[in-house]
């Protein structure tokens, strides 16, 4: 694996007290018409990482222009990407977000507050749609089947696997997390779950993506995206982890 970083000079913190340390990770791939709205929406005193996955559209220099910290990694994969946001950050708390318009980084606000609290250790966004197109058809029935399956592997009972989530950095690089491609996200849960972590989930809106989908925006994306998720939840329970 290979990055670079650039970074910009620090936020300012917002009135009334000092910023919570959150960084912002944001894997990205092509991501130029998204970039502007999903950065403003970046709560105060927080630190946007872009991701840039070898995008050819100049996304990393539209988030360097609006402040971002870019991290280029050459290493293809939604996991890849994710993971280079995650060894970058330096913040205590991380939350990950797709970065196409589809889930507002603001959303993630109560997720650090509920962590910090004590009451959980990981949150995820339950997606809820809004609007036409904003969850296809194939890829709504993808996550299902997942969720069931993890249910079985862990017996967590969570209706969704989205990307919009938070937890502790050191205690997400202390997983261990192997997987570099669309089954990351799962195996974060996964390996959290084996380790003794209180993962909750809340609804969050999901709107229709800025541009072509990389992923789910297909059929044979979704399915890529399943046996890649598949093949991590037949992993042995009892692999490296810490609980928090």
């Amino acid at each position: 694996m290979s990055a670079v970083t650039t970074s910009p000079s620090s936020p300012e913190p917002p009135p009334g007290g000092p910023a919570l340390s959150v960084d912002v990770v944001l894997p990205c791939l092509d991501e130029a018409a998204a970039l502007p709205w999903v950065l403003r929406r970046i709560p105060p005193g927080w630190r946007a990482i872009v991701v840039d996955n070898g995008s050819t559209d100049g996304s990393d220099r539209v988030a360097r222009e609006l402040g971002a910290t870019v991290v280029r990694e050459t290493r293809r994969g939604f996991g890849a990407a994710c993971h280079a946001g995650l060894t970058a950050a330096t913040a205590e708390f991380v939350c990950f977000c797709d970065c196409d318009a589809s889930l507002d980084p603001a959303d993630a606000v109560p997720f650090v507050d509920e962590i910090r609290s004590g009451a959980a250790d990981l949150v995820l966004g339950r997606r809820r749609p809004r609007g036409r197109g904003a969850w296809p058809p194939h890829a709504r029935a993808g996550n299902t089947a997942l969720a069931l399956l993890l249910r079985r592997r862990t017996g967590l009972r969570l209706r969704d696997l989205g990307p919009l989530r938070a937890a502790r950095r050191a205690d997400l690089l202390a997983l261990g997390i192997a997987d570099r491609r669309s089954g990351y996200p799962l195996e974060m849960v996964v390996r959290a779950a084996d380790a003794g972590w209180r993962i909750t989930e809340h609804d969050v809106p999901y709107t229709p993506r800025t541009g072509a989908s990389k992923v789910t925006g297909t059929w044979r994306g979704t399915w890529h995206a399943v046996r890649d998720m598949s093949r991590v939840l037949r992993e042995q329970p009892g692999r490296e982890g810490v609980t928090p």
